[in-house]
């Protein structure tokens, strides 16, 4: 595989300093990783998408090497959603596609009803968006993410990861992999990143809400993604099920569960090209 080199840069946004990576050549696609959103966290789907895309990636405000102007200011979605806005504004005049994973699925979604201009396609693969559900479901799944931000202040990441996991119809050590593909370690730097994921981003979840009028009424092409294996009750899965059914599509399915693009990323780089060159993004 021919070597692209990856140039590394920061953006000066409001609160926050945004660093951010571009490899690759072709059309833009951002990419809004989930849980601790390093720009480096899909680095092996991202290996195969340069040839004929400019990737983008980026750490979120606060996590890894974007570092927040008061640390302990409160994190919203409008925050992440202005960001991703600003860094298309900064790299691209051109309306771009976005992969949103699980949390950057949420961001996507937001910039996509408030700055449709700024997304030509966006596929968001299993967003965490509680207002997607029915208000019972929504209720009882924000009571969960509040109930393991709570386990996660009481006992750290040893309490609160096998509930996330479980939430997400995760099986760690379980989950099939694509073959020669060794896991990301758990440095302290990710760890550090699941911390503020949990106790800083979970309330803004579960405090977000959207009009749904105005995700039907934008101009951006919305896709949900659904992992193949991911179970049908799974939290996640029915939010994309409820964006199919909202915006009037057929939601594409990529391999893998939750966290695909991590367990099978040669097979979700191909579906991504597969949705993009059937929608002609």
């Amino acid at each position: 595989m021919a070597a692209h080199i990856t140039t590394g840069a920061t953006l000066s946004v409001p609160g926050a300093e945004l660093y951010y990576e571009v490899r690759g050549s072709g059309p833009l696609l951002l990419i809004g990783e989930s849980g601790e959103g390093d720009a480096g966290r899909s680095v092996d789907m991202v290996d195969r998408l340069v040839a004929d895309h400019t990737v983008v990636t980026y750490d979120r405000r606060g996590l890894s090497r974007s570092t927040l102007t008061d640390p302990d200011a409160p994190v919203s979605i409008e925050d992440h959603a202005d960001d991703v806005a600003r860094l298309l504004v900064e790299l691209t005049d051109r309306p771009a596609l976005m992969l949103g994973l699980s949390m950057g699925g949420l961001i996507g979604l937001r910039v996509a009803a408030t700055r449709p201009e700024l997304l030509d396609t966006l596929i968001a693969h299993e967003p965490v968006a509680p207002w997607l559900l029915p208000d019972a479901e929504r209720e009882a799944h924000r009571g969960e993410l509040t109930a393991i931000r709570e386990e996660h202040a009481r006992a750290g990441m040893a309490g609160a990861f096998p509930a996330i996991t479980a939430h997400l119809g995760i099986e760690p050590g379980v989950e099939e992999r694509e073959p020669d593909l060794t896991p990301q370690p758990m440095t302290a730097r990710r760890v550090a990143n699941f911390d503020f994921f949990i106790g800083r981003e979970f309330p803004a979840v579960v405090d977000d809400t959207l009009s749904l009028d105005l995700l039907r009424s934008s101009t951006t092409r919305i896709i949900p993604g659904l992992g193949a294996t991911t179970g049908h009750r799974v939290f996640t899965r029915r939010c994309a099920v409820a964006l199919a059914e909202l915006v009037g599509v057929e939601a594409a399915s990529f391999p893998g569960g939750h966290n695909g693009n991590l367990t099978h990323p040669r097979a979700f780089a191909t579906g991504l090209r597969e949705v993009v060159d059937r929608v002609g993004g």
